[in-house]
């Protein structure tokens, strides 16, 4: 437990918290919407400052990043809490429900999780493990750790890797970016009254960290396809074109298959959907993949039509990537590998 960052002081003690668009204003005694920044007599504390909810060694793949770092591993960890609050949440259990008894009492220290990491370095190269992923929930509202570790992180030559909503303000985003190598960002639709309805937060802003991102750090998009919510062929057109427009035509991104969980009811995503959603973000886009189907997905050099990168379930090979990242038949730039 800290002093957070990005809040001001307002009159009879309440202060608001500048984090996040929602721009909490919090009375003494309350936090905000993430529910892990309180206020304590006209001071905004940190309540999850280094509390670890969630840590393991993973595939980058698992981020999901196929074009960073290819088959390599990283440590990733979580906190408690989230900004959003959308009702299909898999990870409700430590991003909305979860006992306030895990506050305000740190699990680990910046020297442990530095240790981890340059145990694990010491015994890889860069190409096998890359660094350091703040996910599982999200990392946002962990602003005050992860600004404490990512120079560390950098430090050691390693990467830090951001798994986000991507519902920042600008100021603490820019702050990430500075220490940021690669973003996967969870863009849940293109209609703004659909981030409203079932996501308790709004288009506009996460699209600005996009295209802010995308500036600094290697950025993959995701998008959890639900059927009947965000699944329309007008929809999906509109957040292809936006891709193509401001981010690039080379941009992954992934859609994911949606399940009944938490709040939601909603059947699962048929497999045909997301094929018909690949298929409509393939005119302009060069690399869409389908998550939680089982299929393999390989990534095909865009240019030339060689395997770069093939995979099956965590198990990634790269025939035809060489060490910079390029198709070895083309030399087309495809991957981020050092």
């Amino acid at each position: 437990m800290k002093t957070a960052l990005y809040w001001k002081p307002l009159d009879n003690k309440r202060v608001q918290c500048t984090l996040c668009p929602h721009n909490c204003i919090i009375a003494p005694g309350h936090t905000g919407i993430c529910a892990v920044r309180e206020n304590r007599d006209g001071t905004l504390i940190t309540l999850n400052y280094l509390c670890v909810s969630s840590c393991g060694i993973d595939p980058i793949e698992k981020k999901p990043l196929y074009h960073f770092f290819p088959g390599s591993q990283i440590l990733s960890v979580g906190t408690y809490g989230c900004n959003l609050s959308c009702k299909c949440c898999q990870n409700y259990t430590i991003s909305k429900e979860f006992p306030r008894s895990r506050l305000g009492h740190p699990s680990s220290t910046v020297d442990e999780i530095i240790a981890s990491l340059t145990s694990l370095s010491q015994r890889h190269q860069l190409s096998e493990f890359c660094g350091l992923a703040y996910t599982y929930s999200e990392p946002t509202v962990w602003a005050e750790t992860i600004l404490e570790l990512g120079p560390l992180v950098q430090k050691m030559g390693l990467k830090n890797v951001f798994v986000t909503n991507g519902f920042i303000s600008r100021h603490a985003l820019d702050d990430f970016c500075a220490v940021a190598d690669a973003f996967n960002i969870d863009l849940k639709g293109f209609d703004d009254s659909f981030y409203h309805s079932f996501c308790g937060a709004a288009l506009e802003p996460v699209l600005d960290t996009i295209k802010i991102a995308a500036r600094h750090a290697h950025v993959e998009l995701t998008t959890l396809v639900i059927p009947s919510l965000n699944d329309s062929n007008e929809q999906l057109t509109a957040l292809r074109d936006w891709i193509a427009d401001e981010i690039g035509t080379d941009t992954p991104v992934h859609l994911s298959r949606y399940f009944p969980t938490y709040h939601a009811t909603q059947p699962s995503t048929p497999v045909a959907t997301l094929h018909r959603a690949r298929d409509i973000l393939a005119v302009k886009l060069r690399y869409v993949y389908i998550g939680n189907t089982g299929d393999e997905q390989n990534t095909e050099c865009a240019h030339c039509g060689q395997i770069a990168i093939s995979r099956s379930g965590y198990t990634v090979q790269s025939p035809g990537l060489n060490s910079d990242g390029a198709c070895s038949g083309c030399g087309a730039a495809i991957a981020v590998c050092s």
